[in-house]
């Protein structure tokens, strides 16, 4: 398993970018342009952008590499350089094995061609033999789940319908090596399940995985190792959650909910919520927050002129993505009921170790004075949350093991043994 698949040497992608020449459609624009043409010449300027820069790292046979950043940082050029599809301008990319690519949907599919043969033609592009498409052309089709409409012309598909279909050829190339870029951004919460569950399949049979996506949830429950590309440069190398949770808590994914515009309120409006954000252990203002570290939940209001509110209550409600209300984090509940607010201020709920498994999950917020409601906004925040060592034992906790987490621990005394000797060991496990 330490055999380097993939070896990365100073990579780097430079484009020039020519000043663009003005349309003249127009005889006048014509010879407007001409006259200042004539009398002030202006050489063409050129740009230089580098989409990556000197960027080294070197991928073992079977990890499952995550790669970060925001838009326009550089992943999909990177990603295009290791399926071939672009020459570096300097630099080495090494990759061993055969490479399986999805990086736009559908990318070689014929609209006026059926869902059949565009499988038959896309397999064939990815390099599949036909002998092998036509094995796995039933398990394509069921991935995909499009058995009704696979001899209809894909120009008719839904794009939920053509990324699976282009998702399942490239999944069923059975590759050594599996390149794939924001898959996720499309399809629905089932099919994106099963694109995790499918990628997982893959990196269990000792392939590897280069995935690149926003949603940091799946690259922390799929990926066991990060990289964040930032602005066509390497930023950070290392465990997934290092990584993630450097990248999150960056300038550049700050993350507050702005309420003063929302009208979907309900309540007699003498306090007024204006803004939600969520920081974690460090501080840090972020929209993504580790399994067991400390949270705190921070709530901006402000207080209508001339109200005098000695009684208040405020509660955060948080539920998942199906509506379910997990628990809530209210004053009331606590005893600790806010008696004297100014006119504005910031109210700060503490979580000592959030007892989240990844997921996203949404916070409803409510406020009362002496039992009558004044502020109450439905879905006013979300967030997400990642792996992360809640038990200190440095296995990670993963959303198949429940929604919640809660600390536990094992102890063991063995029975009488056959010999007749009892064992008055007790080893206990936290």
């Amino acid at each position: 398993m330490n055999q380097v698949a993939i070896k990365v040497e100073g990579l780097s992608k430079r484009y020039r970018i020519r000043s663009a020449h003005q349309r003249h459609d127009t005889l006048r624009d014509h010879l407007v342009s001409a006259l200042r043409r004539s009398s002030a010449p202006r050489p063409p300027t050129t740009e230089i952008l580098w989409a990556l820069r000197d960027v080294s790292f070197e991928v073992h046979k079977g990890d499952v590499l995550g790669i970060i950043g925001r838009n326009g940082a550089g992943k999909t050029t990177l990603l295009k350089i290791l399926s071939r599809i672009t020459e570096p301008s300097d630099g080495l990319a090494v990759m061993r094995g055969r490479v399986g690519s999805l990086l736009e949907v559908g990318t070689g599919f014929h609209p006026e061609l059926t869902g059949r043969e565009n499988t038959y033609l896309n397999a064939a592009i990815l390099g599949m033999r036909r002998k092998e498409i036509e094995r796995k052309f039933d398990e394509i089709v069921d991935f995909a789940g499009v058995q009704k409409f696979i001899d209809t012309p894909v120009k008719r598909y839904s794009s939920g319908m053509y990324v699976r279909l282009a998702f399942a050829v490239a999944a069923h190339l059975e590759p050594e090596i599996l390149v794939v870029d924001e898959v996720l951004a499309v399809g629905d919460a089932a099919f994106q399940k099963k694109c995790l569950g499918k990628m997982n399949k893959i990196a269990e049979g000792g392939r590897t995985v280069l995935f690149v996506s926003h949603n940091m949830p799946a690259v922390s429950s799929l990926c066991n190792r990060a990289i964040w590309i930032d602005a066509g440069q390497l930023k950070a190398d290392g465990p997934t959650s290092s990584v993630v949770s450097s990248y999150l808590s960056s300038s550049h994914n700050k993350h507050m909910a702005d309420l003063e515009q929302r009208t979907d309120r309900f309540g007699n409006g003498q306090f007024r919520f204006s803004r939600i954000w969520v920081t974690n252990g460090t501080g840090g203002e972020v929209d993504c927050l580790l399994t067991g570290e400390e949270a705190k939940f921070c709530v901006e209001y402000r207080v209508l002129d001339g109200n005098d509110l000695r009684n208040v209550v405020v509660t955060l409600i948080i539920r998942d993505l199906y509506g379910q209300i997990l628990f809530s984090l209210s004053s009331h509940l606590k005893g600790q009921n806010f008696w004297r607010l100014g006119r504005n201020g910031t109210l700060t709920c503490k979580v000592p170790a959030l007892p989240l498994a990844p997921d996203t999950y949404i916070v409803d917020m409510w406020s009362s004075h002496n039992g009558e409601p004044m502020d109450s906004i439905e879905t006013a925040f979300q967030f997400n949350v990642i792996a992360g060592d809640f038990y200190g034992s440095g296995i990670p906790i993963q959303r198949k093991n429940g929604a919640f987490v809660v600390d536990h621990s094992w102890s063991h005394q063995p029975h009488e043994m056959n010999e007749g000797v009892e064992l008055s060991v007790s080893s206990e496990v936290t």
